[in-house]
């Protein structure tokens, strides 16, 4: 005598999906940048007319130049910030203030002296080249900002030299920015021509050489 089927057992139909695939892990957004206190203030986009007060403004607003550059990973800044991705950097919209292009040059000029800058090009006035370097744009002042010095840039490269035995190695500069080998690394994703700037720290050292045609530059590492 056979029974009856369960109430409790039932057949899934075709909609019913079968098994759950596990979803991929996705990196980390970045998280959204943590202004200072005093951005928050309107006095902050003023420039102050007291030499200790301007001083210490500009002390702060370096400061929040290299803090947002790293975070975002910005290597050159335009001061031509209007529609910019980084618009917010001068400009509080809560506030409905922003800090004028001649106090940001300012600022910028502030930096230089500190070695914290430097126009792109050399020539004191950082005209926009159109390299599409991250921040140029409408053709404003461009700065090299150095949130890590061109000193220390050539200090990540020549430890990963010496932790990868690179040494006696030609390597593009293509391969030192972008290449596999180079992932996880600080310098990895670099701005070329930045890269550049800090080889030449080594190569002063006798610690490298760059040779070969500007858009096939290879260095070896001593």
């Amino acid at each position: 005598m056979s029974l009856p089927p369960s109430s409790s057992s039932t057949t899934p139909s075709p909609s019913q999906p079968q098994s759950l695939q596990p979803s991929q892990p996705q990196p980390p957004p970045r998280s959204a940048f943590d202004f200072p206190r005093e951005y928050h203030f309107p006095p902050f986009f003023t420039r102050q007319s007291n030499l200790t007060t301007l001083h210490s403004q500009l002390e702060k607003w370096s400061s929040l130049v290299l803090s947002y550059c790293r975070h975002h990973r910005l290597f050159r800044l335009s001061l031509s910030y209007d529609g910019a991705p980084h618009e917010d950097l001068f400009r509080n919209r809560r506030l409905g203030r922003s800090l004028s292009l001649a106090d940001a040059r300012e600022v910028l000029d502030f930096m230089r002296r500190e070695g914290r800058a430097e126009p792109v090009g050399g020539d004191g006035a950082g005209r926009d080249d159109g390299s599409g370097g991250a921040g140029s744009g409408g053709g404003g002042d461009v700065f090299w900002v150095y949130w890590r010095t061109l000193e220390e840039w050539a200090g990540l490269v020549e430890d990963w030299v010496e932790d990868t035995a690179q040494k006696g190695t030609v390597l593009t500069l293509y391969e030192l920015t972008e290449g596999e080998g180079t992932r996880g690394t600080e310098f990895h994703g670099l701005d070329p021509d930045l890269l550049q700037k800090a080889l030449q720290v080594l190569v002063k050292r006798g610690k490298a050489q760059i040779f070969g045609q500007e858009d096939q530059q290879g260095v070896k590492f001593f």
